[in-house]
């Protein structure tokens, strides 16, 4: 009778109620299962096979332009470092036959987890703990979100992207504004 006279008590209610409450609003949050969840992704890097205008030039003559790169060639590259997961990877953004840009993950091993992107910015790469928060402090540009957080990717960079102003790449959750990993990007 003691256990029935608990049960049907207006607190225990309240109290259940909160805290089925609090683990949906925590399970929304954090995703724990996608700890156990890889998704590879792995996609050759894109080729472009548009042919220019044949202009004739006469012997002799230079062309005062000066032409694309016949096959995509890495203008910047770098390591990914661990911060708040460990991190692994290759960064090259690498320019197109068309001139285009694209950011490509190479390798890529890394923790799945919940609204992850992939950015490009102009914070310095630190290692450990002082690294985590850094990249939403100056100027990035979010490239999209994460494909998968496992293998090879590629993320077109928007055109008019002025290369020399973003010196690193970060995989950055936006819900706990974090960075899981990140690379400091050297010319090629």
């Amino acid at each position: 009778m003691a256990r029935g006279r608990i049960a049907s008590r207006p607190v225990v209610h309240a109290i259940a109620v909160v805290a089925v409450a609090v683990i949906g609003v925590g399970m929304y949050l954090f995703q724990p299962w996608k700890l156990w969840q890889d998704e590879t992704v792995q996609e050759a890097l894109p080729s472009v096979t548009a042919t220019a205008p044949a202009v004739s030039t006469p012997p002799g003559a230079s062309s005062a332009t000066p032409a694309a790169p016949a096959v995509p060639q890495a203008v910047a590259t770098g390591q990914l470092i661990s911060h708040e997961h460990t991190t692994t990877g290759t960064v090259k953004i690498v320019r197109l036959a068309d001139g285009s840009h694209t950011l490509r993950l190479e390798n890529l091993d890394t923790s799945n987890g919940p609204d992850l992107h992939v950015w490009l910015t102009d914070a310095p790469v630190k290692e450990g703990k002082a690294g985590w928060e850094v990249f939403d402090d100056g100027k990035y540009v979010s490239l999209g979100k994460l494909k998968g957080n496992k293998g090879d990717q590629n993320y077109v960079l928007p055109t008019g992207v002025d290369l020399s102003q973003y010196t690193s790449v970060s995989i950055w959750c936006d819900r706990f504004n974090v960075s899981f990993g990140a690379a400091a990007l050297d010319k090629a």
